[in-house]
């Protein structure tokens, strides 16, 4: 099986432990090529974990992951060219300009020089801030700078972009107009989507398909329209009414028998400080 034709990702029986707690427990998963696929559950959950495990920031045992054929234990290089990767925590330097920050990244990716100027534009421009490029982004509103660090994820032509909760505290507008560029950017190259997210509504617009998580466990997967589909059989089974039709957030519940605040576990909390203390943090605005 070639990169051409591998899944975009597939987990095998992935188990990741922090001392005696176990964040991730056999997970099975697979993502197909072209696909916005949505990761759910609740925090603790172990989505952090197979995240991080994916992106190469975690160490994971040989065999168990592969993107587009590639295992991240032994390619850690070749599957970072595959994936473009929006933290949650912000990653842009208030302190630089627009075009800055996107040039930092592309030398981060190892973007060939001779490439660099190309790329950086296409990127500012693929999410609609080549106009504003050379402000600093210090002046940027909350979702132009969530739109730039679409950038800077996107200026090494990602085959698989990873977003972990990618409209976090934007406006409605805001959020939507993040999700039209990942949609224009991925019509036009095939790009697969991998999102974590707690909206409910942004899953079940944006995704194609879903898997929920608790516990460290794959508990559900499908369509959104095929999960709530289950709801209402089950409903059915256990002689409970069948209607109103069920949401999305009301399969959450189901699977998860718990709601989108509980408190994180110590991984989900500290999990990206690999990332942050590596990037500075840029001030959101607006």
């Amino acid at each position: 099986m070639t990169t051409e034709t591998a899944p975009a990702v597939r987990c095998t029986a992935l188990s990741y432990s922090f001392g005696n707690s176990k964040a991730v427990d056999g997970l099975d998963l697979l993502v197909r090529p072209g696909e916005v696929f949505g990761l759910l559950g609740p925090n603790g959950a172990g989505k952090t974990t197979t995240m991080r495990a994916i992106t190469t920031l975690l160490p994971v045992p040989t065999g168990v992951i592969e993107v587009f054929g590639q295992d991240p234990a032994r390619q850690q290089m070749a599957v970072r060219r595959l994936i473009g990767y929006v933290p949650q925590q912000l990653s842009a330097d208030a302190g630089l300009t627009g075009l800055e920050n996107v040039q930092l990244f592309a030398r981060v990716y190892d973007v060939p020089r001779r490439e660099r100027a190309a790329r950086v534009s296409q990127a500012l421009d693929a999410v609609g801030l080549g106009d504003v490029a050379r402000r600093l982004a210090a002046t940027y509103s909350g979702g132009m700078v969530r739109r730039l660090e679409l950038a800077q994820a996107l200026v090494s032509a990602p085959r698989l972009l990873i977003l972990d909760e990618p409209t976090i505290g934007l406006d409605p507008i805001a959020r939507d107009s993040v999700w039209d560029r990942i949609n224009e950017i991925r019509s036009g190259t095939g790009m697969t989507v991998l999102v974590t997210t707690h909206s409910m509504d942004e899953a079940d617009r944006r995704c194609d398909r879903l898997a929920l998580m608790h516990l460290g466990r794959l508990r559900a997967l499908g369509t959104p329209a095929d999960l709530k589909g289950e709801l209402v059989a089950h409903r059915r089974e256990s002689g409970e009414p069948a209607s109103p039709p069920p949401s999305l957030e009301d399969v959450f519940r189901h699977h998860s028998g718990s709601g989108l605040d509980d408190p994180g576990s110590e991984e989900e909390k500290g999990a990206f400080n690999d990332v942050r203390r590596t990037r500075r943090t840029a001030t959101r605005r607006g």
